[in-house]
């Protein structure tokens, strides 16, 4: 006796490309139908009739997957109601602040496996911080989220409260005073 075979019968596939709403969910349709690829779409699967039965989904992060702006895409993704819910390491909490208030000042470094120690020091006379491929700028960055930060810091001492590290960044970014 022989398993019916249902998975990848071009009526299925059909059928999945006329239900997906997007061109991802339409490429995965179309590519990811085989091996280890299929197990995607059936995650795709998954995860549409999770929520459709008004199921909840978490979404757990590292740290250093933040500086690649995942908001970006995750933002949309919150607006329409899949995800409800965010867990992350806060690894990068500090890149993530300079990232938002010295951005377009940021300075990419194609060549960074190749820079001589002459390099190196020309950027850090300009106060260019490099991390990796990318430097920021301390100007811009460090030196303005830490006169922010010292006023509360300030400001909590002498109210003699006490706070995380992480809180007092929450209370400068809630206070909108970058």
């Amino acid at each position: 006796m022989t398993a019916k075979r249902t998975a990848n019968r071009p009526e299925d596939v059909n059928a999945a490309l006329a239900k997906t709403k997007g061109p991802i969910s339409k490429f995965i349709a179309l590519n990811y139908r085989h091996f280890n690829a299929a197990a995607l779409l059936d995650a795709a699967k998954g995860y549409e009739d999770h929520l459709k039965a008004g199921g909840r989904m978490l979404v757990t992060l590292a740290g250093a997957m933040l500086t690649a702006e995942l908001g970006i895409s995750l933002a949309e993704m919150i607006r329409k109601d899949k995800v409800h819910a965010i867990v992350c390491t806060g690894a990068n909490l500090e890149e993530d602040i300079f990232n938002l208030v010295a951005h377009d000042y940021y300075e990419r470094v194609p060549h960074y496996r190749h820079l001589t120690t002459d390099d190196e020091q020309a950027l850090l006379d300009r106060h260019m911080n490099r991390v990796t491929d990318t430097c920021i700028p301390e100007h811009e960055a460090m030196r303005r989220i830490e006169k922010v930060v010292l006023e509360e810091w300030i400001a909590a001492d002498r109210a003699g409260e006490r706070y995380f590290p992480h809180e007092f960044m929450y209370k400068v970014l809630r206070s909108g005073k970058l």
